[in-house]
């Protein structure tokens, strides 16, 4: 069975522990899921090698893997989740949080500003907060097994969708382009990720009014 290469769009059950711990931060298999009780989906996990749809580390590791074994990878933060930024520590008024009907705790993590941060401290009115990667400055191991090559361009398209729209709209793959049936609002979100789309997948993206096909 063909190695996999940079290009390929692949399949992959995998489970991310931290090294120092063992502790699972991330898994998609089943019997990691049911074993540890953990509050994880088992949903498929499909990218294209190569292309930063996982972490550096990951993707690099699975380029030459055969299909159907059993792998292991040690990440360093480098090619994980980044170095830990002293800078990304900072102080904020504990009247932010209140305002918000929030009574931050040590060691709480909550959203702020659109980013997961963790509360280190809380003291005389304020609080420090650590806007880095929960993940940041960790070593992880990636435990995972490429189970199938993606040929079907459909299930391709989805891949990327779920990639980059987190949502998934109907298409139809036609000549060297996927026409997109979406509303006409969301023309611009579809016409901005052309170019990741068309850099992986090789074909152009375009949005067709779903309203005027159903005329």
């Amino acid at each position: 069975m063909a190695n996999v290469a940079k290009g390929d769009f692949v399949e992959i059950e995998f489970t991310g522990k931290i090294k120092d711990t063992n502790e699972i931060f991330d898994t998609n298999s089943k019997t990691e899921i049911q074993k540890n009780k953990l509050n994880f989906e088992a949903k498929p996990y499909i990218i294209c090698v190569g292309k930063s749809m996982a972490i550096t580390g990951l993707d690099k590791a699975l380029d030459g893997k055969e299909i159907g074994k059993d792998y292991e990878s040690e990440i360093k933060p480098e090619e994980a989740f980044g170095k830990r930024n002293p800078s990304m520590v900072r102080t904020i008024p504990l009247k932010v949080f209140v305002e918000q009907k929030i009574m931050p705790q040590k060691g709480m993590q909550l959203a702020l500003d659109g980013t997961v941060v963790r509360v280190i401290s809380v003291s005389g009115g304020r609080v420090l907060v650590d806007f880095n990667n929960p993940l940041a400055g960790k070593v992880v191991i990636y435990s995972y097994k490429i189970l199938r090559k993606i040929e079907d361009q459909s299930e391709r398209v989805n891949a990327l969708q779920d990639f980059f729209f987190k949502k998934r709209f109907d298409f139809e793959v036609k000549d060297k382009e996927v026409i997109f049936k979406i509303e006409p609002q969301l023309a611009k979100f579809i016409e901005m990720m052309s170019k990741p789309f068309e850099d992986i997948l090789g074909l152009k993206i375009k949005a067709e009014d779903i309203k005027k096909k159903e005329v």
